[in-house]
């Protein structure tokens, strides 16, 4: 699966948990988004999950 090009955070894995406490192993995939990211002066195609498209909206660019 996709990993996030700014934190790095990808897919987790644990467990679904039922009512009768049966445990099945699950994925929690972290939502990735591909967005064009003004990233030094430039833009650039990045794989980025939302939590820092929301970061980045609200500080301007990356740079790194």
């Amino acid at each position: 699966m996709a990993k996030c090009e700014v934190c790095g955070k990808g897919p987790a894995t644990g467990h679904n948990v039922s009512h009768a406490h049966n445990r099945t192993k699950r994925l929690f995939a972290p939502n990735i988004q591909q967005k064009r990211v003004f990233i030094n002066g430039k833009f650039q195609r990045v794989k980025i999950c939302t939590r820092c498209l929301r970061t980045l909206t609200r500080k301007g660019s990356i740079s790194a």
